[in-house]
């Protein structure tokens, strides 16, 4: 065993440190040296002010003299920010543009590292900055120096000469990978790496990067591996077998004929919900498969067998949205109710009692469902809408309501395409079904980036001509109330705009998370049925709204919104026969909106999404969106992913419980990464 780490030490901070470092998660020494730098900066590189000619980039070291946030002139035109600043060969303007908040970090009198372009009459547009706190120290000014993620009271240049201060407890991180591995796969120790990380000295970076990043995906793998190997041999699931009371005819009244793919689906999760095994499948589709059908397939069969199914959504809105889906699609033949958070006292009373009775077979609901007052007489089957937005406690939560000594089938739904080498690896603990194919008459959605007046003029006139034709359309707008710091157009304010003038002869109406649940009901009715001809909303109607009647999408700012974000909500048109138009308002240049105009296979712009940005989470224990992997980069490490499959697999054949000395460290950094439930079971 290794010896005592003295790593748990507190940080000795000042009060505004304290603040900052909480805001990082730093608290003790250990926590410092896992704080990885961001990149490294050759500081050598450092010009003068007067030696950059127009257009040329470059770095600068320079004294703050007055900052201040200018608004723009008029929409096109970004907010800046703007520093008089100087060094020892002159003065120049310093141009933020975009970034409104760095006027509240930057005061007179700072020093900083500036990098960006020259322009014209003395002007700097700045492309990144640091502070720099201590310019007498070496550990700041000198050579190749590692540059931090910080935050106000703790910046970059803080955190690196706590880090110097604490060099020497290096030497005291433990080490999880078993020195066989590492020499098999010639990796350098953890603490020579992080050494060579926090202190760069040569050309070891990368070295150092692929050591960490292997670790990363090895405690993943065993992870994942951990938890299917608990659904395996933990509590059983009922056997839900065919007797074709529900199911079939159900499947024969439906007016439409299901796609190859979703009878696939019903014939594979059919097998699945057969088994002891609790079933944990994951159902991609692409926008508008029809996973709903699928999932609603399985939830009759649950009530075929007598027992319940429950769907639980992430949103009240995508909830009453899918209660009208599946209410539709049942025709009445099982009875279904909606449980949310605006359920009103008396209508939750009897929901709660019916489905305690096991007189109510199928529910509809938000985390409401998993609420301690929620019982059910018999849950066989849970279904997770858009799974990636729940974390796994409350998925687990479902899970629970379980009867005693038993577990549920559980089916995953998520409208974002997952590309293929990724789903091989990172879901490898789940089972997975794809929908690629369109119903019948599905058309391809027109797309076009646009920017200026003229465009908005005649992307308002086009609006206009579909509302004569008597179709309907979405405005999108990514705040839902005005705010003084983003420049981006409010829900609230362009619906009262657009009722005023473009729309004036026309019925607009508002929709956003932030309404009383009665509210967006109304709202969202009134669309559905046809007496709106425009709905201004949020991100808010991004999955599960389905009217076909709508065949134009404006969406503004839509830069603010991520690839995978856009194409589902592009998806909430050309739902019906009829050719659509969905118009987006950003920089043509930019390259995910030069993707999504280009593409609309979900499937390929999944694979540039990872390209452009981070994985996400995985394991669904950390908030969303937020990175997995602090070294890590997929798609870049695929083989490295890959590797790390491999030797988890040979590992656990080895060890299944990695209960050998040499592998103890290991399962303890897998159960602090992603918690007990994952922990790897001995055989």
């Amino acid at each position: 065993m290794p010896r005592p780490s003295r790593l748990e030490e507190r940080l000795a901070l000042g009060k505004q440190a304290r603040e900052g470092a909480a805001v990082l998660g730093l608290e003790t020494v250990g926590d410092l040296l896992e704080h990885l730098p961001r990149r490294h900066a050759d500081r050598g590189e450092v010009r003068p002010i007067a030696s950059l000619s127009p257009e040329e980039e470059g770095t600068v070291e320079v004294t703050v003299k007055s900052i201040a946030t200018r608004p723009s002139r008029n929409r096109r035109q970004r907010p800046r920010t703007e520093a008089r600043v100087a060094d020892e060969s002159g003065p120049m303007l310093a141009v933020w543009f975009n970034q409104p908040w760095v006027a509240e970090q930057v005061t007179a009198g700072d020093r900083l590292l500036l990098r960006g372009r020259m322009k014209d009459r003395n002007r700097f547009w700045v492309t990144g900055h640091e502070a720099v706190q201590d310019v007498g120290s070496a550990v700041h000014t000198v050579g190749v120096v590692s540059v931090y993620p910080g935050t106000k009271g703790l910046g970059s240049d803080r955190i690196r000469g706590l880090v110097h201060d604490h060099r020497e407890r290096v030497h005291d991180v433990i080490e999880p990978l078993p020195a066989y591995m590492r020499a098999a796969e010639r990796l350098a120790d953890r603490p020579a790496v992080l050494a060579a990380l926090h202190f760069p000295a040569g050309d070891d970076e990368d070295d150092a990067r692929r050591r960490l990043a292997f670790e990363e995906l090895l405690v993943l793998e065993l992870a994942l591996s951990g938890r299917r190997q608990a659904r395996q041999d933990g509590r059983p699931a009922p056997e839900l077998r065919p007797s074709g009371e529900l199911v079939d005819p159900w499947r024969a009244s439906l007016p439409f004929e299901p796609t190859r793919d979703q009878l696939a689906a019903f014939e594979q999760i059919d097998s699945d919900l057969a088994r002891a095994e609790p079933m944990q499948r994951l159902l991609m589709g692409e926008v508008g498969s029809g996973k709903t059908v699928v999932a609603l397939s399985a939830m009759l069969r649950a009530a075929e067998n007598g027992a319940q199914a429950a769907l639980m959504a992430p949103t009240e809105t995508l909830a009453e949205q899918h209660l009208a889906t599946l209410d539709r699609l049942l025709g009445g033949m099982v009875p279904i109710a909606l449980l949310t958070g605006s359920t009103p006292a008396a209508r939750r009373r009897e929901i709660l009692g019916r489905l305690s009775s096991g007189e109510l077979q199928l529910i509809v609901g938000t985390h409401a469902l998993i609420e301690p007052a929620v019982e059910f007489r018999d849950l066989a089957l849970c279904v997770i809408d858009e799974q990636h937005r729940f974390g796994v406690r409350q998925r687990s939560a479902l899970d629970a309501k379980a009867p005693l000594g038993m577990a549920v089938h559980t089916l995953h739904l998520t409208a974002t395409p997952i590309p293929r080498t990724l789903a091989l690896t990172l879901y490898r603990d789940l089972d997975s079904t794809t929908l690629r194919q369109l119903p019948a008459g599905r058309k391809p959605i027109e797309t076009h980036v646009v920017d200026g007046e003229r465009a908005r003029k005649r992307a308002y006139e086009r609006i206009r001509e579909e509302i004569a034709k008597g179709r309907q359309c979405y405005v999108v707008c990514p705040l839902v109330s005005e705010s003084e710091t983003l420049q981006a157009r409010a829900a609230t304010a362009e619906a009262e705009r657009l009722a005023a003038t473009e729309f004036k002869d026309h019925r607009v109406r508002l929709i956003h998370g932030q309404m009383p649940g009665k509210q967006k009901a109304e709202a969202m009715a009134a669309f559905v049925s046809g007496e709106a001809d425009v709905l201004v909303a949020t991100s808010v109607i991004e999955v599960g709204i389905d009217v076909p009647n709508a065949t134009v999408m404006l969406i503004e700012a839509a830069e603010r919104y991520g690839l995978s974000q856009l194409h589902q909500l592009r998806g909430r048109i050309g739902r019906g026969e009829h050719e659509s138009l969905c118009i987006l308002f950003g920089d043509p240049k930019l390259p995910r909106l030069e993707a999504i105009a280009s593409e609309s296979d979900g499937f390929k712009l999944a694979e540039v999404d990872l390209e452009l940005r981070k994985e996400g989470d995985i394991l669904g224990t950390r908030q969303h969106g937020e990175a997995l992997f602090r070294v890590a980069r997929l798609p870049e490490d695929l083989p490295l992913l890959e590797l790390a499959t491999d030797r988890a697999e040979a590992l656990l054949a080895r060890d299944p419980g990695l209960s050998e000395p040499e592998h103890v460290l290991l399962r303890e950094a897998v159960v602090a990464a992603f918690g007990p439930e994952h922990e790897p079971i001995p055989a």
